[in-house]
């Protein structure tokens, strides 16, 4: 079938592919380093009581089969190694059977990885990472032309990020209709990065025109990358062009790095005038392109879900129609927080609280907190702690599962949890009380910068949690895990063994 066949999207195929492999080993460096605290066997969120109540086919998984740290560990290592080779160009050196089996391999663990993550996993880019995953188990690799139809589906999927996200946007918050909604999103992003002071201190004209121009590059844009060439090639080049806008202002762990690597699949570099030589391909394997077609039909079928959301009045966002996570809907930032608001967490070493108390304050690798501390540049990495901690700002409730076991973790200076910390108050002992106040935050203007070397000015609302010990978690019902020092030897794991 030479219609199925694309020769000359063979650099975008690569391009994209290595891109999406990088982004798997960010996803799975983010699992192996974080998950002991999260959602471990001692974690916040253990997975071992996640899958006790939760059968298989509602989550399926790995850890449905087996469980313990260990195994954990061994699937998010495994799962980083193998994405390191893919990155490398190991899919273009093995057979083509041999190079699906490997995408789908890095598809299956992080599904599994995922499908018991819980809070920690309940965001849109997860989703949007295992599907653009299953998608590219079926674009072959150097033995073959890029497929067309894949290709196609890669295009289907951008366009489903990129219009889902502006429709929410058009039906949500009033502040997207009149055009200002950027003088506040900047500041209350859930985790701003260097560069956000400055895009929220743009003149007002321009954020109406960043309003403006979103709702051109996620309503109308989008519709051209469905159609022929050259215009894919240009709609794409626009979608990479505003995810690298988005990059420069914010935090979103791998979403604008993925939604950058699918554009590509739009674009023909000829068409950019790239000295692009073309390749000679022999004819694909009919069994490659039975398989290719039926993804593409069953794509088609699932589509309803989604196209039938982004119709409804009552769209939601980032939400999946099936436990693999395929042909998901997307969406972001349908309302714009006015104000931000951060949960300070605090310790004191003295054994009876007063209001004369010292407290110290622990410090948060990416979210706000430091008042004198630039915000860092972690995307495409995800501090999942710091990102829940904006939730928690939001919504107590949103943080009601695993805010107090986080409390009781700090109590005994567990290590695993203190990794995902920026700064420890207590070296050298765990304190004897932890509390949260919430906090107003806001940036300074270029005087208080000047003046106090302040990129943040803060106002303390009101106590979000009150003082606690060990003894009053204990009683609430939760137990911190055994204390044990940081470098020291590992528990047993949850099946016992070591």
């Amino acid at each position: 079938m030479q219609w199925f066949a694309a020769p000359e999207y063979w650099l975008s195929r690569l391009l994209a592919q290595r891109m999406l492999a990088a982004l798997y080993l960010t996803g799975f460096l983010a699992a192996a380093l974080q998950f002991r605290a999260l959602t471990g066997s001692r974690g916040m969120l253990p997975v071992p009581r996640f899958t006790a109540r939760v059968p298989f086919r509602h989550a399926p998984g790995l850890f449905h089969l087996h469980y313990s740290d260990r195994f954990y560990a061994a699937v998010a290592w495994g799962g980083a190694a193998l994405s390191a080779a893919l990155v490398g160009g190991l899919g273009d050196a093995l057979p083509l059977w041999t190079s699906m089996l490997c995408w789908a391999v890095l598809w299956a663990l992080y599904l599994s990885i995922v499908n018991v993550g819980q809070t920690w996993y309940s965001f849109g880019w997860e989703s949007l990472l295992l599907e653009a995953g299953f998608l590219a188990v079926f674009l072959g690799n150097a033995d073959t032309a890029p497929p067309a139809p894949v290709l196609w589906l890669l295009r289907w999927l951008v366009f489903r990020v990129e219009f889902g996200a502006g429709l929410i946007k058009l039906r949500g918050d009033t502040c997207w209709r009149d055009l200002t909604c950027l003088r506040y999103h900047h500041e209350t992003q859930p985790m701003p990065g260097p560069l956000s002071w400055f895009f929220h201190h743009l003149p007002d004209p321009l954020h109406r025109v960043e309003a403006a121009a979103n709702h051109v590059t996620q309503l109308l844009v989008p519709v051209g990358l469905l159609l022929p060439q050259p215009i894919a090639t240009y709609a794409a080049c626009v979608v990479v062009a505003t995810q690298l806008w988005l990059v420069a202002s914010g935090n979103f762990a791998w979403l604008n790095w993925l939604t950058i690597a699918l554009a590509l699949a739009a674009a023909d570099p000829a068409r950019l005038g790239l000295p692009v030589h073309p390749r000679a391909y022999g004819a694909a394997p009919l069994w490659f392109e039975a398989l290719a077609l039926a993804l593409t039909a069953a794509v088609l079928v699932l589509s309803y879900w989604p196209v039938r959301n982004m119709v409804s009045r009552r769209q939601v966002m980032n939400r999946s129609f099936n436990r693999l996570h395929l042909v998901n809907t997307y969406g972001a930032f349908g309302s714009v927080n006015r104000t931000r608001q951060e949960v300070v967490v605090e310790g004191t070493e003295e054994p009876v609280v007063t209001r004369h108390t010292v407290w110290k304050e622990y410090g948060f690798k990416g979210k706000p907190g430091d008042v004198r501390r630039l915000p860092r540049q972690y995307a495409p990495y995800h501090l999942r702690l710091d990102w829940l901690m904006w939730f928690a700002g939001i919504s107590p409730g949103y943080a009601r599962p695993w805010f107090l076991p986080f409390a009781a973790r700090l109590l005994v200076n567990d290590p695993d949890t203190l990794r995902l910390l920026r700064h420890n108050p207590f070296p050298h002992g765990p304190p004897t009380h932890v509390r949260a106040t919430l906090h107003l935050y806001r940036f300074t203007d270029w005087r208080e910068l000047r003046q106090t070397g302040a990129w943040w000015h803060r106002t303390a609302l009101y106590e979000y949690l009150a003082p606690v010990d060990l003894a009053a978690l204990a009683r609430a019902g939760h137990r911190p895990p055994p204390a044990r020092q940081a470098g020291g030897r590992r528990e047993a794991d949850a099946d016992g063994r070591r």
